[in-house]
C-alpha cells in the first residue's frame, strides 16, 4: 500500500524567534526565498505523499494563504520577469490537496498528531516537522524512510547521532542494528545524558501506522502535561512495531537561531553553485 498522506504539525508559537513570530508563523520563516514548510511539502511530494494535512493554531492563516492561489498578485506580475518566481508554489498547489485542522491547546507533538486523525483516517502516513530542514540526495529523507516502510510494514523514525550534551533535547532510542536499520526496543523522551540509552535521536520525520491514534488516546500525558509521541511509539516498539533509519543527508534544526542561520548559509551557497552566481 502506497502512502498518500503527510501530516504537518504546525501549531507551535515559535517563541525562540520572537519578535519575528509574533505575527508570522515560524513555519513561514524563509530559508533564502522559500518558507520552511514549503521545503517540507516538497519532501513529502518526493515520496508520493500529495495529500497534505496541516495542524495549525491561532495566527497561522499565512500557511493556508501560501498554499492557495493569489489572483491579485499573479495578475500583477503576469508577463513580467517575476512570473517565474511563483512557478514552484503554483506546481505544488496544482499537484497537492491541502486540508487543515486546528490544535486549540498546545499539548505536545503526540496531541497534535492525534488532532490530525480526521485528516488522515485509517491508513499509514508521514509526519514532517518543518523545523527540521533536511537536505539529502538523490533520495530525500522521506523517500529513504518510505523504502524502509515498504520492507518492514511498521512505523519508521528518522535517526541522527547527536552529541551527549544535546541529547536531552530529543527522544532517544535503544535497539539493535541490522542491515543499516535499527529494530527499536524502547525509547526515552529527553533523557539526561547519563541515562540516555544511546546517542541516536529521533528527528522530525516519521512514518506512522494508523494504530498510533488509538494508542495516543489511551496513554497518559507526561509530567509536563504534554502527550509525547515517544510514549505511543514505545507501545508499538514493545510489539516489534518500530524501526529506525539513520538517514543519509544533512539536517538543520531551524527551531533555533544557530540552525536557521546555518541552513540559510548552506542553501544560499548551494544556489550560487547551481546557478553559477
Amino acid at each position: 500500500m502506497s502512502i498518500r498522506k503527510c501530516l504537518f504539525p504546525a501549531a507551535g508559537y515559535g517563541t525562540r524567534f520572537l519578535p519575528a513570530t509574533k505575527a508570522m508563523p515560524k513555519e513561514m520563516m524563509p530559508i533564502v526565498s522559500k518558507p520552511l514548510i514549503q521545503y517540507g511539502v516538497e519532501e513529502a511530494m518526493s515520496a508520493g505523499m500529495n495529500e497534505i494535512g496541516i495542524v495549525t493554531g491561532r495566527g497561522k492563516r499565512a500557511i493556508e494563504d501560501h498554499f492557495d492561489k493569489s489572483y491579485e498578485l499573479e495578475n500583477q506580475i503576469a508577463g513580467t520577469g517575476k512570473e517565474g518566481l511563483l512557478a514552484e508554489i503554483t506546481e505544488i498547489i496544482a499537484q497537492c490537496r491541502f486540508s487543515y485542522t486546528r490544535q486549540v491547546e498546545m499539548l505536545g507533538l503526540g496531541h497534535a498528531i492525534l488532532i490530525g486523525e480526521n485528516l488522515i483516517g485509517n491508513e499509514p502516513f508521514g509526519v514532517i516537522l518543518a523545523d527540521d530542514y533536511c537536505v539529502a540526495s538523490p533520495d530525500s529523507v522521506m523517500q529513504q524512510m518510505l523504502k524502509i516502510y515498504e520492507r518492514y510494514q511498521c512505523s519508521v523514525v528518522a535517526l541522527e547521532e547527536v552529541p551527549l550534551d544535546r541529547i536531552s533535547r530529543y527522544g532517544v532510542i535503544d535497539g539493535l542494528e541490522s542491515d543499516g536499520v535499527f529494530r527499536v526496543s524502547s525509547m526515552v523522551e529527553k533523557p539526561q545524558p547519563e541515562l540516555a540509552p544511546s546517542q541516536l535521536a529521533i528527528i522530525g520525520r516519521y512514518i506512522l501506522t494508523p494504530d498510533i491514534f488509538e494508542i495516543l488516546r489511551k496513554i497518559s500525558p507526561g509530567n509536563s502535561g504534554e502527550l509525547h509521541i515517544t510514549d505511543a511509539l514505545n507501545v508499538q516498539a514493545r510489539n516489534d512495531g518500530v524501526v529506525g533509519l539513520k538517514f543519509k543527508g544533512s539536517r538543520f534544526d531551524c527551531g533555533g537561531l544557530d540552525g536557521f542561520v546555518a541552513a540559510t548559509n548552506y542553501t544560499y551557497d548551494a544556489l550560487k553553485m547551481e546557478f553559477g552566481a
